[in-house]
């Protein structure tokens, strides 16, 4: 059966691709090539792109968080666009709009090497809109003439290429996912500064007992909040980590187990395409930024604030989402993007204050009030992790039948019935289904609070970040074990 893909193979077949281990790669090796990726990721961070003023470097956005980038670096786009490419993947196998038998192990390989195919793509495209926004704002320098644009979309869209495959070198040889490590270390990082910044910033707590006065110990209390808050998130994570459903099982009349499910069954995974989708619409804003189409009116353009310049009509734009410039990116203020744009807490606000205005604020053409924006934006982002995980599951084999057949083609049974592949299939069906419904709805739930609360590093990243390490502690057990085993390999790879 051929697959509506079948016509890319050729190109497919150009992209380099990192070869498989021939033998099963040990501990050690594991380990080192998962600190490799980690040092280069670092190294890539923290270079700039060439022809890019350096003072773009000063702010750390939402965006940036979620998608391990930095602006102006070879990392301006980080795994933007190696997400946007499995998101888009997902969205059209899912909804059938490229059919594809994932089951099929040569269609399987197809659709990887179609999205690795728009990771590229998407690697330029991106490259092209932070150039453009970046070279509008002044900071791309005329080193080489009109050339320097082009030098500087081509390293930033390197640089998310060499995520891709460093991605694909730990997928094979390292621990788990690059991609998730990636994220964990851009969010320590930032956990790490903002930490600093409570203690020694400009109104941290060693210039507050400076100053002093009788409202000293308060604005202490005040500055420690967001720390408290990240303090509370990572217990919570932590102790929704550690809960498990165990289902009971047998190998044949012999001894008996149970399989650990846990209750995030999908780990990060729904939240990290829920999130990073919805961190890219500051991207479309900067599209938008300084645009208007007016309908039924006239567009002066004289008008200071663009945002009004359609005079007796209406600025469609407005309605899309109305952009501006924030530090050296852009967000939405208005429109139907504003709703689902993520709320994180403003560095230049106090923290009550941030709280306060949660209650008070408008945006400023359609007056939509701040609870509404938060509300449609929790909402938004449960339902996407609900879609993204039921999604997951279908292109990863980890659904109840795959799980089922994986457990009986290794010789285990539910005790008290005879083997056979739907008592197991039925039985699961009980507890995974649900798991990832729960799962999705809760970490989606966790991430639109923590943010909310303004814990460091957002919330997002915090909940990413515990369950990532979560994750590479299990795996270097799971290695460990599958070492003495390929029988185990085998199933557990699938996983």
């Amino acid at each position: 059966m051929s697959s509506s893909l079948d016509k890319l193979k050729p190109i497919i077949s150009l992209l380099p691709e990192i070869s498989p281990p021939t033998s099963f790669p040990s501990v050690k090796e594991r380990i080192f090539w998962t600190i490799f990726a980690l040092l280069m990721f670092f190294i890539m961070y923290h270079i700039p792109a060439i022809g890019v003023d350096p003072r773009v470097f000063s702010t750390v956005s939402f965006l940036q968080l979620i998608t391990a980038s930095k602006i102006g670096t070879l990392l301006t786009t980080g795994i933007g666009p190696i997400i946007l490419a499995s998101i888009f993947m997902q969205l059209l196998v899912g909804a059938k709009i490229i059919q594809l038998n994932l089951s099929d192990p040569a269609q399987r390989a197809t659709f990887h090497g179609a999205q690795k195919l728009l990771a590229f793509i998407l690697a330029f495209f991106e490259a092209f809109v932070f150039s453009t926004y970046l070279s509008s704002a002044g900071y791309v320098l005329n080193i080489f003439g009109p050339s320097t644009f082009w030098l500087v979309v081509f390293q930033i869209a390197l640089g998310s290429i060499i995520l891709l495959y460093l991605d694909e070198i730990l997928s094979k040889y390292g621990l788990g996912s690059g991609i998730s490590l990636f994220i964990a270390a851009g969010v320590a990082f930032s956990i790490v500064g903002g930490i600093l910044n409570i203690f020694f910033g400009y109104s941290g707590i060693i210039q507050i007992l400076s100053e002093g006065g009788a409202l000293v110990f308060a604005k202490i209390f005040e500055s420690l909040l967001p720390l408290f808050a990240t303090l509370l998130i990572l217990l919570i994570v932590v102790y929704f980590e550690g809960i498990k459903v165990e289902v009971p099982i047998s190998y044949g009349f012999g001894s008996s187990s149970a399989i650990p499910l846990k209750f995030f069954y999908l780990s990060n995974i729904p939240v990290i395409l829920a999130v990073a989708f919805l961190a890219n619409t500051q991207l479309f804003a900067m599209l938008l930024l300084d645009q208007n189409l007016c309908l039924g009116g006239t567009l002066n353009l004289d008008v200071p604030n663009k945002a009004y310049a359609c005079e007796g009509g209406l600025d469609l734009i407005n309605i899309i989402g109305r952009a501006e410039r924030q530090g050296h990116s852009a967000r939405f203020v208005d429109g139907f993007f504003y709703l689902i744009s993520p709320i994180h807490h403003n560095p230049e606000q106090s923290y009550f204050a941030q709280i306060n205005s949660y209650f008070t604020y408008s945006s400023p053409i359609f007056n939509i009030p701040e609870w509404v924006h938060i509300i449609v934006y929790l909402l938004f982002l449960v339902l996407l992790c609900i879609v993204f995980g039921f999604l997951w599951v279908d292109l990863t084999g980890m659904g109840p039948q795959d799980v089922a057949k994986q457990i009986d083609s290794m010789g285990f049974q539910i005790p008290g019935y005879r083997r056979d592949v739907r008592i197991l299939s039925s039985v699961l069906e009980k507890y995974i289904p649900p798991l990832i419904l729960i799962g999705s709805v809760s970490v989606g739930l966790l991430a639109g609070f923590a943010d909310l609360l303004g814990a460091l590093g957002t919330g997002t990243g915090i909940l990413l970040t515990v369950s990532i390490i979560s994750n590479f502690y299990q795996s270097i057990e799971r290695y460990n074990i599958l070492g003495q085993s390929s029988f185990l390999y085998d199933f557990l790879k699938k996983r």
